[in-house]
């Protein structure tokens, strides 16, 4: 336990009630929350499902990471992180409506999960909650009904999986711990009932309270009352605050959660009530300390990353930044984390990004503006301690800090140049990982793309060169350098058109520092990239590109096949980002259904698609909960040879051209989507199709 003076002391810097998103520190508690959720995944991955005797045993006291111990990698694939982020984004494909459903939540699982692939556990119908629900959604069952006990039984509806996906509901209604509540009862019906729903509200309610009040006793007093005070969440509830009053004791408390709540009363992989137990207790017993609550958590067992990580979102916000800061728990993580769907192009994320997409979406509820920092720079290292995924690739040449909202790079005399870097794709050390989760992903970055990087004034002049790293046909690391550029003390703004890398995709962009020390503002490239994507060979060349397909196989020129098996599947490339170009490739129909290639690709269920079915019908197609055909006409083909297709997106224009000439073209005047990647679509069959380019209009 921390001894009370230490206590004393660390109340006395926690941050002062936050209930508006207009406050100027509610950014920034929001990161706070954000990195204790990654850092309590990461912290308690390594020992995950393990028991507590097993702990006790093998490791002791889990008070910092271990991964090193167990042979692991730290910044890793999790459903925890992945679904967290990424189920929250129905509020912006939704329009930000403050009235979102349930059911609009369960659309936006089907767009963004690839089945048996992406974020989460694919352990079957009846066993895997998340699992079942989502095959009662794809089945035409919505939710709330697709979560339903009456449907899948109590056993499967109350398993811990609704409240490890809840936390950015609470984070975007600061102090509004009812609103939080109700956001997070729709989300957990898509995929739980009763108890688990109990769970998911309660720890939304913490984390939106935790702006604005401190004592963890009200704390919890606010969260119960968003719950039926007869469930078993409740109750538990209430026990353990009554334990904790008999004793400052936690281990003689999760001796009596065990006997009274364990795993061996309720059925099921992984049921709610035992782990919402271990999140109720560590709060109570580490006083809101941070390092005291996680350590408790992840000692104790049980589902450890997915409790640790509730902990540290609702501590992260209650004690902010400085509340982590008596170990170097950011460090280590440096931001990273992943979040693999169909939407590939948003996989590769950090903590500081995904806290200005929850600060968007919360400004936007609110009819405020964007918050756009720096311009809406890719990096802008805006908040205290925030690197965004850049590291030095030999510590001994140099240190990279954040340093008054910039990336100051500093290299060490005499030891040669700093090399730093952050993850624009699958990086290296990653790319032969079998975690359980699968990271789909797309890269950020492409050849012709313009790099802008921008300095800060600086005490004496320095020397450095950008670069770009990308997968060889060896699936080995290749770099490429811009030219030297010379900064002067007056700082500035550098630009480096990315080269072609042939096709081969890039995973890292960084920088060389011959000596000194700069400051990085900012850095950023956006734009259509005017570029083509020749078949390579190698793995990382396939897994560039976001796969729904049954199977897919390049050849020298394009794709021999691309087949899906039974209904729709797509392989896609590009970001959300994307908004007027022209894609243009060749496509073979052989056997199927319909066959032809996507645009503004936002997911599975959000794109327009270009398609020629078996009868010789070319349609343009859109499908934004549920599919219709924009224009349509005639379009006689032979099955086996290629056909010269380009198609053209600006605005709300979508315009076909086959072998040259002009064939159709829709408007879209109805909520029509604005931007997203390209790629390939295939129904119930097989196609082939060259490498595609792209080009911006």
């Amino acid at each position: 336990m921390i001894p009370a003076a230490d206590k004393a002391n660390f109340a006395s810097h926690l941050p002062g009630p936050i209930s508006s998103v207009q406050d100027p520190r509610y950014f920034e508690a929001v990161y706070a929350g954000v990195l204790g959720k990654i850092i309590g995944v990461y912290l308690g991955r390594p020992v995950e499902n393990w028991s507590y005797d097993r702990i006790a045993e093998e490791i002791g006291d889990v008070d910092y990471y271990i991964h090193e111990k167990r042979g692991r990698l730290l910044v890793v694939t999790d459903d925890d992180i992945s679904g967290t982020f990424t189920f929250f984004r129905a509020l912006e494909d939704y329009g930000f409506d403050g009235q979102i459903t349930s059911r609009q939540i369960g659309q936006t699982w089907l767009n963004y999960l690839i089945e048996s692939a992406t974020i989460l556990w694919w352990g079957g119908l009846g066993n895997s909650t998340e699992h079942t629900a989502y095959l009662r959604l794809k089945h035409g069952i919505e939710a709330p009904r697709s979560g339903s006990a009456e449907l899948n039984t109590r056993a499967v509806a109350e398993q811990i999986g609704a409240q490890i996906f809840i936390d950015a509901w609470g984070l975007a209604f600061p102090g509004d711990p009812e609103k939080a509540a109700h956001f997070a009862r729709q989300a957990a019906q898509v995929s739980h009932d009763g108890e688990a729903v109990a769970g998911a509200v309660v720890v939304a309610a913490l984390v939106a309270a935790a702006f604005e009040e401190k004592s963890i006793d009200k704390l919890l007093d606010i969260a119960v009352s968003q719950i039926d005070d007869e469930s078993v969440i409740a109750q538990m509830i209430k026990d353990l605050r009554g334990w904790r009053e008999e004793s400052s004791d936690w281990r003689v408390a999760r001796t009596k959660l065990d006997e009274k709540y364990g795993y061996h009363r309720f059925p099921g992989q992984c049921p709610v009530v035992p782990n919402h137990g271990v999140i109720i207790l560590s709060l109570l017993f580490g006083d809101g300390s941070f390092d005291e609550s996680l350590m408790i958590a992840n000692t104790i067992g049980w589902d450890t990353d997915c409790n640790s990580g509730n902990v540290g979102s609702i501590l992260g916000v209650r004690n902010g930044l400085a509340g982590m800061e008596a170990r170097d728990w950011r460090g280590p993580v440096a931001d990273r984390l992943y979040m693999p769907s169909a939407d590939g192009g948003r996989s590769i994320s950090d903590a500081l990004a995904e806290s200005v997409y929850v600060v968007e979406a919360a400004r936007s509820l609110a009819g405020l503006p964007r918050l756009e920092p720096k311009g809406g720079a890719r990096f802008h290292f805006s908040l205290r301690g925030s690197v965004q995924g850049w590291m030095a690739e030999t510590p001994s040449n140099g240190e990279i800090s954040n340093r008054e909202q910039s990336l100051r790079l500093k290299a060490f005399p005499g030891r040669g140049s700093l090399m730093a870097a952050s993850s624009t794709f699958i990086p290296p050390e990653i790319k032969d990982l079998v975690t359980g989760y699968v990271l789909v992903a797309n890269p950020t970055l492409y050849p012709s793309q313009h790099i802008k990087a921008r300095f800060l004034p600086s005490h004496d002049p320095a020397q450095l060169r950008l670069f770009i790293d990308h997968y060889n046909c060896s699936d080995e690391s290749s770099r490429l350098f811009s030219p030297d550029f010379e900064l002067t003390c007056e700082g500035g703004e550098i630009q480096w058109r990315v080269p072609d890398t042939g096709g081969y995709p890039i995973h890292s962009i960084g920088i060389e520092l011959s000596k000194g020390d700069i400051d990085l503002d900012s850095m950023t490239w956006d734009g259509v990239p005017e570029t083509d994507f020749p078949r390579g060979s190698g793995t990382m060349w396939a897994r560039a590109w976001a796969s729904s397909l049954d199977r897919f196989q390049g050849v020298r020129d394009g794709f021999e096949y691309l087949v899906k098996n039974s209904g729709r599947g797509f392989l896609t490339q590009g970001a959300r980002a994307w908004t007027d170009y022209e894609m243009s490739c060749s496509i073979t129909p052989r056997m199927a259904s319909a066959c032809g290639v996507v645009v503004r690709y936002q997911g599975l269920k959000r794109h327009y698609a270009v398609v020629l079915d078996q009868a010789g019908c070319l349609r343009i197609e859109k499908e934004l909960d549920g599919r219709i055909t924009l224009a349509s006409t005639e379009y006689p083909f032979e099955l086996h040879q290629p056909i010269a297709l380009r198609v053209q997106v600006w605005g709300q224009s979508i315009v076909v051209l086959m072998n040259g000439a002009e064939v159709l073209r829709a408007q879209d005047g109805n909520s029509p989507l604005r931007s997203g990647a390209m790629g390939f679509v295939v129904e119930d069959g097989c196609m082939g199709a060259a490498c595609p380019s792209v080009r911006p209009i």
